[in-house]
């Protein structure tokens, strides 16, 4: 029997072996290499020099930084917060069994499969100024995405509108794991739809709604597809966000130091985001 066990473990060894190598190569490889590039100077064709830790001190005390920093939070936050709440409200309509729900499962779940470049690339024909079916449905003459004042508020709901079907089924699954016995005793008890859901509904969907705010909140953190068609971080950096400064500063002004910098400083932000939401959640 030991003898078994042994060869067991030793083909369940062999079958995760590509995975693990896959990780090591792919993902911690490259972590290492990024972080000890942060420290250093390359322009990608140049003899790489060390730095020390003045790419983090160069970037802190740029004047821009501070408004990418904010860009990135108030575009993560608010795309949460709606994220978050619309899907929540929307799964718990749904989940009342109502006539043509799984249509609306459907429907919802589209914009999340559909890519993000084909999703900024028509979002930016219905927001243009000139042919924009928003101004022409509404008859007004804003310009929209290339207004300061704007053009973030429109990337926010580009990526709610994208982002609340995933998490309409992720409500749903929690939803499902919730015992239907539980209702029917609060009913009995007298219990509302508000009470219900207040007191049993979300303490019991607690998990999946930890789950769902803590993913929303890091692609949020992460976002780039939608920024660099729709705006290219402007006007004047008003949608300019940490990511899309990544990219910039590698592929435009060929400073990886500065780049894998900003990236570990992006990774404190999310680290800290997720110390925080995970003890707000006890």
């Amino acid at each position: 029997m030991k003898t078994n066990g042994k060869l067991l473990n030793s083909y369940g060894i062999l079958f995760i072996l590509p995975s693990i190598v896959g990780t090591f190569i792919f993902i911690i490889i490259p972590i290492l290499c990024s972080f000890l590039l942060s420290f250093t100077n390359w322009d990608l064709l140049g003899n790489i020099t060390y730095a020390g830790i003045n790419n983090y001190k160069e970037i802190f005390i740029e004047p821009i930084f501070v408004q990418i920093l904010i860009n990135t939070v108030v575009y993560a936050l608010s795309v949460t917060f709606f994220a978050v709440i619309i899907p929540l409200a929307t799964a718990a309509v749904i989940n009342e069994k109502i006539r043509g729900a799984e249509w609306f499962k459907t429907i919802y779940f589209i914009p999340f499969i559909t890519p993000a470049v084909v999703i900024a690339i028509v979002w930016s024909w219905i927001f243009d100024p000139n042919i924009g079916g928003v101004n022409i449905l509404f008859h007004t003459h804003y310009t929209w995405l290339f207004d300061t004042q704007l053009a973030m508020p429109v990337l926010i709901f580009v990526s709610v509108w994208k982002l609340v079907g995933y998490n309409v089924v992720l409500f749903l699954t929690g939803f499902s794991t919730i015992n239907p016995n539980i209702y029917e005793a609060a009913k009995i008890d007298g219990a509302c739809g508000i009470n219900i859901f207040k007191n049993i509904t979300l303490p019991l969907l607690k998990p999946t709604l930890y789950f769902v705010t803590l993913v929303t909140a890091i692609s949020s953190f992460q976002v780039f597809d939608l920024i660099y068609v729709m705006t290219s971080g402007g006007p004047k950096d008003s949608t300019n966000v940490i990511v899309y400064s990544i990219y910039k500063y590698a592929f435009e002004y060929f400073d990886i130091g500065k780049s894998c910098a900003l990236a570990y400083i992006l990774f404190a932000v999310i680290l800290v985001l997720a110390l925080l939401q995970r003890k707000f959640s006890k």
